[in-house]
């Protein structure tokens, strides 16, 4: 496949090897944490109650922590959504597929931001 080189091509291309490898790492820990660690009883259900996880939201470390886990997953994830388009033969929407894609990226961004720092 050829693909047009543009000059941003690199910068998405690091956004999506960052959000791959944070997404790799962290994701499953927190599925284990909070999906299946309370369940087995590993972890006091009172640790991972709703009072104590907004209480930690107010640290600015974890809305930090949660903007990177967050943001950097949803530049993957639209970097892989717009090549998976591209290989399924939309070659028709090229020139819209990028702006679609890593526009999603930045309103999740923008919603991102403003829940954790906004609303909490």
């Amino acid at each position: 496949m050829n693909y047009k080189e543009h000059k941003s091509e690199p910068f998405w291309w690091g956004m999506f090897s960052q959000g791959g490898v944070i997404a790799a790492l962290l994701i499953p820990i927190h599925i284990f944490l909070g999906g299946i660690a309370v369940h087995l009883g590993l972890i006091d259900a009172e640790l991972m109650s709703h009072e104590r996880l907004t209480g930690l939201l107010q640290n600015p470390l974890v809305k930090l922590y949660l903007c990177v886990l967050l943001i950097f997953t949803l530049y993957h994830a639209a970097h892989r959504i717009r090549f998976t388009l591209a290989e399924i033969g939309l070659h028709s929407l090229a020139k819209v597929l990028p702006f679609l894609c890593y526009g999603g990226a930045l309103v999740g961004t923008a919603v991102v931001l403003y829940i954790l720092w906004v609303l909490f």
